[in-house]
């Protein structure tokens, strides 16, 4: 039996590298910490790629395009991007449109 790759252990790697950028920042507040650094969520990125290409049989029962995540990683605002891509608009958008503007809302 070979070795596959499953969500819940992409999630974990991830949530690893994830936790080495937040490491990296000198922000107080978490939200910032884990949007200051990519550095190693583009690492984790760049050797699924490679591993992906070398031994795609590792990520049969997965559909993820890690070329499409590493390009919003390397945008000037992966956060936006991602926002931009789910919901057209940007994080600060959405986050305005989510304010209650009345005791009602």
């Amino acid at each position: 039996m070979s070795f596959k790759y499953d969500k819940n252990n992409l999630y974990k790697e991830f949530e690893v590298a994830k936790n080495k950028d937040v490491a990296l920042s000198s922000f107080t507040e978490i939200e910032d910490k884990e949007n200051d650094f990519y550095t190693n969520r583009v690492n984790f990125l760049n050797e699924h790629i490679a591993l992906k290409k070398s031994n795609p049989s590792y990520y049969s029962e997965l559909d993820i395009d890690f070329d499409a995540l590493l390009n919003a990683y390397k945008t000037t605002d992966p956060r936006d991007t991602f926002y931009q891509l789910g919901f057209g608009m940007s994080y600060a958008e959405k986050r305005a449109e989510s304010v209650p503007t009345s005791v009602n809302d």
